[in-house]
This record gives structure tokens, C-alpha cells and sequence, in this order.
């Protein structure tokens, strides 16, 4: 009942028996050869050895863990580590890979070991930069290099831009430039001095004088060499003024088609004068430029990008020759001048977001805070100005920048959890490429303007992991999933327990204790270790595949170890440290078995009763499982065949409870219904249960407690029952069998039982065996029993003492069985039903 997760841990009310008692334990185990070697019969008291299946000491060749070698390789997972070897070879589209298994079975360093054998035998990817689109700065291009020479072309720019600011203004103070300078610009003056020259002369011939004003030039009329005046130029003859007005017209246009050649001649001197610029700076910066191409003349997209630069240091060598503060008229803040001045070089700047200059192989990365821009990239700001600024520089790599070229580790529920990071990573897997973009451009709502920088071409391998209900809800709903992770690696929780899996757990705890640098264990240690992952399995047969548990194990016995002062991890040390967790999280259970001894919680362990019996349940608190027995009574009265689950009614049972319980009435049917109708009335609760009731591993106890009911049989009350039942009363496995039967053993020692007690488990249960010590030793001395059954009637022969019986040809069951009983019962109540419809018609006034 309330099938929860197997806890790794029992509980104890005492500790385990120790020294002659636990070596007596262990003999009697040894003796009979563990679970499997040893039969039990129906009604007989399973044997000590059932209950427990010892890992024995002697069998393990080695005084102390440290004598071994490390396990070559995970226990029982070949199926996941096949899937990830053929993924890794697989180098087609698609072929990412989803890792599902249960929390903490180690998969994250399974995986990432692997990974990391297979990359070290890869080359290591190139390197990526980005640079500045000197034609459009918005979309910044994209530079691939071999590993390790993109820091160096960085280093390389910079160092340039560093000499380029102390040869250019050099180059431009020389006199070879000056004198050409002044040659251009004293032609530009001797050009315009000539036409305004030539034009002075025939005016003066003209008598009229050319006059510079501050509003420009101007022209009037003379006599000899005085200007005459207005008042003057009144004065004289009308046809004198004609024909001085008709002269001024004449050298007024003269003058204007000099003045419209003058913004000509002016950008022929601007002209002349970059060309001499450019002349310059490429002379400058010729041996520099050229020295660099060297280097990388295998790599044209990088001559290209030299081209361009060298393109833009010409035309803005400006930026090269004057610090602000000598250009500006007014005095400029240092702060301010420093900004400015880095912006004109940022230009030049290498941004190598992805340096693989130090990688041996292909990379492998984990992300662990899997979202959009953890993934893809971010474009970063920065203030400048009062205002946020961006530019190729601020770019910033993603994890799938780091990892291109090798292996992506994710965890399924962070990335689907994370800010768009599942979004971004298919699109960028379906793409095959990846693109820096903020979640403004990913959504289509930016509103100003940002960076589009060139995508890189993606090649990566990803891997993630989960819990399998995730695998199974995303192959179910996500169409793009089965297309993008067509690879399942399906770690088992759980092996085989052999002698060689065995040994190989041996090795595996000595391979743990070296990474952990811990205290070596002994091999009692070491057994101890190996029965506590078989009980963590829930079955006696197999080992549990729990990493996490394990290594929590170890690394708090070793601390105990470590206050006791020894060298060596002992057997005490490793109980001692599992009494410890169990210490930690049972007070929930603890509370709940002090409250049935004081009998708060009513739970009958001694007597017979009709019509009731103790049912097991299991509850799950973190980390932590216990068993708790619950009173579980039946009721029959006069009715129409129906089996009423009152925890159904009033919806405090879950739909694997309410199955179990209709069942019943299928059980009934099938064996005391088929030659009559079943005219009974029954109900069925769970007594003091305040809160849901979920699985059927009660279903046996609630048809006991019917049949109870219905045949008028005590049930003894020192017996408690789990299991589930079929319509043909065979009993069915449950689950968390140990904690059941633990929990039922510390509720008959905490209400002062003596002895003669016992749990009914079903016989399919038995191989899941692996009680606590002190169970076991009562199991031994005869104080407590554990009975397997594979029908209800071998569970109501022991529950009752009385036989069953078995029907003869006729379908007649011997007189005095519980079936008999019971269908003698169900006889009555028909025959009753039957009188009263009788009289109920007979009392009906007739028409």
C-alpha cells in the first residue's frame, strides 16, 4: 500500500547484534547459500537464510580495497555505453543523445569520461574571432583560424595598431611630406591668386577696384585711386554711369565664374591632398601590413580582412595623428579623451571568442545553467557617453561556441527549465549553425538597433540528460525531439549480484575511495557496502547502480573513521554511518511508532477479531522509506452484491487502491457467484487513515478481512498481511517488502509484544529479501516469522487456522472450511433477500 520509492536505508529500534550473534548470523547464512539456494513450503516460517543474503568476507580475495584495481568501466551498463559509442561514431544529423536513468546513478561522469577518452583521440577545432565589417559595423564577420592563432592574430593587431600610432605621425612630419604638401597648397594659392590677379588687372583698367568686405567681395567704381561713393557716382554724366554700370556687370560675371571654379579647385586640392595622405600612409604602413600578411598568407579570409583594414587605416589616418586634446580649442576632460581615443582603435580590435590554442582533442562542456544566452552567446553593452553602446567586440561566446568542434553535456530538466535555452539549442542543432542574437531579435520585439553578426557553422554533439518520464513526454509532444535525439542510452539501475559483479563492486569501491581520497575499506567493510546496495535494489539478487548513495556511504564512514582515529574503514564504521542517516530522517517514523505503543494509534498485535486484520503500508519521506502497519476492518450486511471502498467514497483513495478493492468483488463473483446472486453488502476502510491511500498491495489483507467477515473467522492478530490479489485469488509482488515487514516487527516490540509474530508476503517476494539484522535474528531465535503464500486460501489457513477446502465435483465445499462458510453465508443472505422481495410482493394490493 502506498507503493513509494525503496529507501537505501532500514530502520532500527536497536542496533544490529554484533559479535558472536552476528557471526552466528552469518554461519547460518553461509550455511544455506543465499536466497535462491534455500526452498520454503506454504505455512512454514521462512528459513534465516531466505531473509537475508550475506555478501561473505572470505569469498572476497583481498584483506583491504586498496590491493585492487579499479573497475575498468561502469557495472551493468553496457546497453547505455553501446548507444553512446555508436552516437560518437555516428557523425550524421540527429544523432544527439538523451541519457536516461534515475538520480545520482553516476551517468554525468560515466558520459563525460567517455567523451573524454573518445575527444582526446580528435583534433581540436579551430578557432573563431570576430571583426569589424568595415563597410557595415552592424554585422560584424566572422573569422575562422586553426587552433591556437586567433589570440595571436589579436595580439598581432594590437600590436600594430601600437605601431602604427607612433610611425604614421612620424611619417607625416618628415619633409619630403611637407614639401609636398606645401607644393600642392601653394598651387591651390597660386591658382586662385592668378584668376583673382588677372581679374584685378583689367578691372583697374577699367577703373573700377575689386574691395574685400566682410561680406565678401565687391566691386566699384574709381577715379584715379580714390573709391568713388555713392553720392559721388550720382554725380556723374548719365551716360558715364551707363557705361561704368555695363562695365561692373562685365567684371561682376567675370568674377562669378571665378568664384564657381573656386570650390572645384578647392576639392581638386583636397583631392591632391589625400592622395598625397594615402600615398603616405600606405609608404608607412607598407612594410607593417606586409609583414603581417605573411604570417598568414595560408589563409585568405584573413588576407582579406588585412585588405580591408588597411583600406580603413588610409582613409581614417587622422585617427593616427593628433590626439584630441591638440585638435580641440577648448580643454577636454582626461576621462572623455581616453574614451574617444579607445573608440578609434576599437575598430582594429580581434574579438577571438572561441581560443582552442590550448586544447588537446575535441572539447567536451558541461553547461549547468543551461538558458538562451548561456547557450548561443550575449551581446554585452557598455555605457559611454550616458548612453549603452555595443559593438563586435562585446560579443560573448555560448557553451555551444565552446563545445563546437566536440561535445555538449546538458541536463534535460534545467535546459527545458532555463529562459528559452530549449528553443535556442534546436534551432541552432536544426540550423546547424549559431547565431548571436539578443532575446529581443529572438523573439522579433527589438526596438533599437543591435548587432546581426555573421553565424558560425555549428558541429557538435550534444547529450543530455533525464529522467525517463521527461524522454517519454518529449518523444510524445516535441516533434522536433525524435529528429534531433534519435539515440536513447538507458542506464539500468540495477545488476546482476554474481561473484564476478561482485568483485567488480569491490573494485568499484576501491576506485571511488581513491578519487575521494579516502581511508582504505577492509573486505568486512567492503561486504557490509555490497549487502546495503542489494538492499537499496529492493531485491536480493541484484545490486544497485546508485552512485550517489554509495559514494555518500563511503565518504561518511571514512569520516567516522577519521574520529575514531583508524587507518582502516571497518564494518563497524560503514553501520554505524547508515545508523547515522537513518537517525537523521526517521523521526516522522519514530513519532509514529511511539504513538502505537501508547496506543494513540490503535494497531491490535495480539487476539483474534472478526472482519479485521493488519494491513502494511508503506510511506516515503525524502530520502527515506518506512513501513507502517494500518488496521484494516470489513463489514457484510444484506445488500445488492456490491463491495464499497470507503476510502473511494469520500475520494481519499487513488485509482490503484480502488482497482485492488473491485477486484474483490470479481474474487467473490468468480468463485461464490457463479450459481447464485450475491445479495451482500460490504464495506471496507482502512481505520485511523486520515490522508490518501494509492496501491493495491493491500488488496489481500481487505479480501482476508472480508472473507473474515463472511465466514465468521477470527483472524489472529499477531499476523500482519501485504500483497496484492488477482480474481482468481493468486497473490501478487509488491513493493518495499523489507520496509513492510521492518515496520511491523518494531510495532509488535514498541506494544510490548513477546513473541509468535509474523508477516504474510507473498511467495514472488521472497527473492526481494533484505531484512534488517535484528529481524533476522528474531527470525532465528523463533520469536518472529515470516510466511510466503501464493493463494488467498494458504493466507486464511494461517490467518484463521482453519482449512480452506477445496471443492468437490459438485462445487460443495467440506464442512467447516472457511469456503464453506462463506458460501453458506452467502446463502443465507440470498435466501433472505429472496423472503423479503417475497413479502414485499405479497403485501402489494393487487389491481
Amino acid at each position: 500500500m502506498v507503493q513509494a520509492r525503496r529507501g537505501w536505508y532500514p530502520f532500527y529500534d536497536e542496533k544490529p547484534p554484533t559479535g558472536m550473534a552476528m557471526a552466528e548470523l552469518r554461519e547460518t547464512d553461509t550455511a544455506a547459500g543465499g536466497n535462491e539456494a534455500a526452498a520454503f513450503a506454504p505455512g512454514q516460517p521462512l528459513s534465516a537464510a531466505l531473509l537475508y543474503r550475506r555478501c561473505d568476507p572470505a569469498e572476497l580475495p583481498f584483506a583491504v580495497c586498496s590491493e585492487l584495481e579499479e573497475a575498468p568501466g561502469p557495472i551493468g551498463q553496457e546497453r547505455a555505453v553501446e548507444a553512446l559509442e555508436f552516437a560518437v561514431r555516428m557523425r550524421r544529423r540527429g544523432y544527439n543523445v538523451y541519457a536516461l536513468g534515475a538520480s545520482g546513478s553516476g551517468r554525468h561522469d560515466l558520459i563525460a569520461d567517455l567523451l573524454r577518452h573518445k575527444a582526446a583521440t580528435e583534433p581540436a577545432p579551430p578557432d573563431w574571432c570576430y571583426v569589424n565589417n568595415f563597410a557595415d559595423p552592424q554585422q560584424p564577420h566572422r573569422l575562422q583560424l586553426p587552433p591556437g592563432r586567433g589570440m595571436r592574430l589579436s595580439a598581432a593587431m594590437k600590436q600594430l595598431v601600437e605601431e602604427l600610432a607612433a610611425t604614421l605621425p612620424a611619417a607625416f612630419e618628415r619633409d619630403d611630406y611637407r614639401a609636398r604638401r606645401e607644393v600642392i597648397d601653394h598651387q591651390f594659392k597660386q591658382r586662385s591668386e592668378q584668376a583673382f590677379g588677372t581679374l584685378q588687372q583689367r578691372a583697374e583698367g577699367k577703373q573700377i577696384t575689386l574691395l574685400r568686405t566682410p561680406t565678401g567681395l565687391a566691386l566699384a567704381p574709381k577715379r584715379g585711386s580714390k573709391v568713388l561713393t555713392p553720392e559721388m557716382f550720382e554725380e556723374l554724366p548719365p551716360a558715364e554711369r551707363e557705361q561704368v554700370q555695363r562695365e561692373i556687370e562685365g567684371i561682376q560675371n567675370e568674377l562669378e565664374a571665378i568664384m564657381r571654379q573656386v570650390p572645384q579647385w578647392e576639392r581638386e586640392h583636397r583631392d591632391a591632398v589625400r592622395d598625397l595622405t594615402r600615398e603616405t600612409t600606405g609608404f608607412a604602413i607598407a612594410h607593417l601590413m606586409e609583414e603581417l600578411r605573411t604570417g598568414y598568407s595560408d589563409l585568405p579570409v584573413v588576407a582579406e580582412y588585412l585588405n580591408a583594414v588597411e583600406r580603413d587605416i588610409e582613409e581614417n589616418v587622422d585617427n593616427f595623428l593628433a590626439p584630441l586634446a591638440q585638435q580641440a580649442s577648448v580643454p577636454v576632460p582626461g576621462p572623455l579623451e581616453a574614451a574617444i581615443e579607445d573608440a578609434k582603435f576599437r575598430r582594429y580590435q580581434v574579438n577571438v571568442i572561441v581560443d582552442n590554442g590550448g586544447q588537446r582533442g575535441a572539447p567536451v562542456v558541461y553547461e549547468d545553467n543551461p538558458t538562451h544566452q548561456t547557450l548561443v552567446g550575449r551581446v554585452e553593452h557598455m555605457a559611454r557617453f550616458g548612453a549603452l553602446v555595443t559593438d563586435f567586440n562585446l560579443l560573448a561566446p555560448g557553451a555551444l561556441h565552446r563545445a563546437n568542434g566536440g561535445y555538449l553535456i546538458l541536463d534535460a530538466p534545467k535546459l527545458l527549465a532555463g529562459n528559452y535555452g530549449w528553443a535556442s539549442l534546436k534551432r541552432a542543432l536544426n540550423s546547424g549553425e549559431i547565431r548571436i542574437e539578443t532575446l529581443e531579435q529572438l523573439m522579433s520585439v527589438a526596438s533599437t538597433v543591435s548587432l546581426s553578426a555573421e553565424p558560425i557553422p555549428l558541429n557538435v554533439k550534444v547529450v543530455l540528460l533525464g529522467p525517463p518520464a521527461l524522454y517519454y513526454l518529449l518523444s510524445a509532444h516535441d516533434e522536433e525531439f525524435a529528429e534531433l535525439f534519435k539515440i536513447a542510452a538507458d542506464f539500468d539501475d540495477r545488476v546482476e549480484r554474481s561473484p564476478e559483479t561482485t568483485l567488480l563492486y569491490a573494485r568499484l569501491i576501491c576506485g571511488v575511495g581513491r578519487r575521494e581520497k579516502l581511508r582504505p575499506l577492509d573486505r568486512d567493510a567492503v561486504a557490509r557496502v555490497i549487502e546495503q546496495a542489494s538492499r537499496h535494489s529492493g531485491d536480493a539478487d541484484k545490486l544497485s547502480t546508485s552512485m550517489r548513495a554509495f559514494v555518500d556511504l563511503l565518504q561518511e564512514s571514512d569520516q567516522l573513521a577519521a574520529d575514531a582515529h583508524k587507518e582502516i574503514i571497518g564494518e563497524a564504521e560503514v553501520q554505524s554511518a547508515i545508523d547515522a542517516q537513518i537517525r537523521r530522517g526517521d523521526r516522522i517514523y519514530r513519532r509514529m511508532q511511539e504513538e502505537i505503543g501508547r496506543k494513540t494509534i490503535r494497531i491490535e498485535t495480539d487476539g483474534e477479531q472478526v472482519g479485521q486484520v493488519n494491513g502494511l503500508s508503506v510511506i516515503s519521506l525524502g530520502a527515506l522509506s518506512f513501513g507502517t502497519p494500518s488496521r484494516i476492518t470489513a463489514q457484510v450486511r444484506l445488500g445488492r452484491g456490491e463491495v464499497v471502498d470507503i476510502e473511494r467514497e469520500v475520494e481519499l483513495g487513488g485509482p490503484l487502491h480502488s482497482k485492488g478493492v473491485l477486484i474483490l468483488g470479481g474474487f467473490l463473483g468468480g468463485r461464490f457467484g457463479k450459481t447464485r446472486p450475491l445479495s451482500l453488502n460490504a464495506t471496507l476502510v482502512f481505520e485511523q487513515s486520515y490522508g490518501g491511500v494509492e496501491g493495491d498491495s493491500a488488496s489481500a489483507a481487505e479480501l482476508f478481512a472480508l472473507l473474515s467477515a463472511l465466514a465468521d473467522a477470527p483472524i489472529k492478530q499477531y499476523f500482519a498481511v501485504t500483497g496484492s490479489v488477482d480474481q482468481r485469488g493468486q497473490i501478487q509482488a509488491i513493493g518495499g517488502v523489507n520496509e513492510k515487514i521492518e515496520g511491523f516487527f518494531d510495532a509488535c516490540r514498541i506494544a510490548g509484544s513477546t513473541g509468535g509474530h509474523g508477516v504474510i508476503i507473498p511467495a514472488s517476494n521472497v527473492k526481494h529479501l533484505m531484512l534488517r539484522r535484528d529481524v533476522v535474528a528474531a527470525a532465528t531465535e523463533g520469536r518472529f516469522a515470516i510466511f510466503a503464500i501464493d493463494t488467498v486460501d494458504q493466507g486464511m489457513e494461517l490467518l484463521t487456522g482453519v482449512p480452506a477446502g477445496t471443492p468437490d465435483r459438485d462445487g460443495q465445499y467440506p464442512a467447516g472450511t472457511i469456503n464453506q462458510r462463506v458460501a453458506a453465508r452467502l446463502d443465507a443472505l440470498t435466501a433472505k433477500a429472496l423472503e423479503l422481495t417475497r413479502n414485499a410482493s405479497a403485501a402489494e394490493p393487487r389491481q
